[in-house]
């Protein structure tokens, strides 16, 4: 019988690229929609090769596909992968984490800038009919006075690092992979968790979901920063208590965030973040260029062509 392949859910215009990867093998191909689990499991029964988005892929899909078959996850992270159950089951896993760093770096620039600028908050005012920079504006340091803060610096924090480094920013990071020795050569000063939190005018998140950082920035967090602070997150909406935010919004404990991720995607209409003031949201935008769509997809290709032809993913996903 020909191998099978299933991409089980995407966001792209089509999916010409895997399926021309699968055909060239010899191999079946079908693409989907799937929206819940259900779905999934009824899309992949006995598929040797699954790309997949957005849906959810737990025990019963891992059960549902071939012994030994190639899960290939369409971007950076893969928390929608129950990875314990598809390790029981014998499959292997692989990511693209490297599609999009360019894209992520210039979105959380352009988000941090904005907020130390003021900008949201500058173009409501003059759309409201005021004309009053300062009273909008301040406080407003000038950036040489401004400790940047990163919460994780990976890969894509390194890049925005980089973008950054000719404002005059003073650089610190909470990063437990990290040395002070290793922050001093990268030009970041390496705090822990609580300093950084007391210390920065602005802190990007750059870190994966995990069970110590999920749920991390809650109300506990946000009294310990400072009133003046800002918090953007491309990284993943786990790592925000998304209710305890809004209450720091309302309640002036931080003065405003960009999002781009969320716990739950889409943003539910009754989400108290629809209404929180000096917040910037974006949906899930932060990877897109044309390019990085058009490099994800050619990626995936040479993953399903590779595990078609018994080789293990480009990129596994870490152990």
């Amino acid at each position: 019988m020909s191998a099978r392949v299933v991409v089980t859910d995407f966001t792209f215009p089509d999916v010409k690229r895997e399926q021309a990867a699968a055909r060239q093998a010899g191999a079946d191909f079908e693409s989907f929609q799937c929206r819940n689990e259900a779905d999934v499991v009824k899309a992949v029964a006995d598929a040797d090769v699954v790309a997949i988005q957005f849906a959810p892929f737990g025990p019963a899909a891992a059960s549902a596909v071939k012994p030994g078959a190639t899960l290939i996850r369409y971007g950076v992270g893969y928390d929608n992968i129950d990875l314990a159950a598809a390790r029981k089951a014998g499959l292997k896993v692989g990511y693209v984490p490297d599609y999009c760093v360019d894209e992520v770096a210039d979105h959380t620039v352009a988000a941090a800038l904005a907020l130390l600028r003021k900008l949201p908050v500058l173009d409501a005012s003059v759309r409201k009919g005021e004309w009053a920079a300062v009273r909008y504006a301040k406080p407003l340091k000038p950036f040489a006075d401004t400790v940047f803060g990163f919460f994780g610096i990976g890969q894509i924090g390194r890049a925005v690092l980089q973008r950054l480094a000719g404002f005059g920013f003073h650089f610190i990071a909470a990063d437990p992979g990290l040395t002070p020795e290793q922050g001093e050569a990268i030009g970041v000063e390496i705090v822990n968790a609580d300093q950084l939190l007391a210390r920065a005018d602005i802190i990007t998140l750059h870190a994966p979901a995990t069970d110590q950082t999920s749920g991390f920035f809650n109300t506990h967090a946000f009294e310990r920063m400072q009133s003046h602070a800002f918090l953007v997150n491309t990284a993943r909406g786990q790592l925000i208590n998304e209710a305890d935010l809004a209450a720091a919004l309302n309640s002036g404990v931080i003065a405003g965030a960009a999002l781009d991720v969320f716990q739950n995607e889409p943003l539910a209409p009754e989400s108290p973040l629809r209404s929180a003031p000096g917040l910037v949201l974006t949906p899930h935008a932060a990877w897109y260029s044309a390019t990085a769509m058009d490099r994800l997809q050619g990626l995936v290709a040479q993953d399903i062509s590779r595990a078609l032809q018994a080789k293990p993913p480009r990129r596994p996903v870490p152990e």
